[in-house]
């Protein structure tokens, strides 16, 4: 009996620029005046890279998490699900789902027009989130969800 591996063609993000974000999210976070905890998963929700910021609080981290694997998991940033939950009541069941997070500051990772991971940042309020979000991929040229 011959086994043959099978290869599924996808687009994940590397571990250096996964770490890359981190970095650039933190500085974004200082700039804007917070203390963050900072994932990046891959197209898959799994974890790549993760930080936490000494005076970031401990909710944040697992927040964080769950807000970058929402955006992998559905190639929509986390406010998109918030407003989509408060405009269609049929999707607010969808919510109470473990990992399933609808406040702003999680967005896919974009590349090419391929996901290939989710950032999730929290410490900030949602709006802070999201500004530190946005500036760590603009800054490494990744493409940022417009919804």
């Amino acid at each position: 009996m011959s086994m043959t591996t099978k290869t599924i063609p996808a687009a994940f993000i590397n571990r250096e620029a996964a770490v890359a974000l981190i970095d650039a999210a933190r500085a974004a976070a200082h700039r804007i005046g917070f203390e963050a905890a900072i994932a990046v998963t891959d197209a898959t929700g799994s974890l790549r890279a993760f930080q936490r910021t000494d005076g970031a609080s401990i909710l944040a981290a697992e927040v964080a998490i769950d807000k970058a694997w929402t955006a992998s998991s559905s190639g929509f940033a986390t406010h998109v699900w918030n407003d989509c939950v408060t405009s269609d009541p049929k999707l607010a069941p969808l919510i109470p789902r473990p990992r399933m997070v609808a406040v702003g500051g999680g967005y896919p990772i974009i590349e090419n027009g391929k996901l290939i991971g989710g950032i999730g940042i929290s410490g900030g309020n949602y709006r802070q989130d999201q500004e530190a979000a946005v500036a760590a991929l603009q800054e490494l040229g990744f493409e940022v969800a417009s919804a």
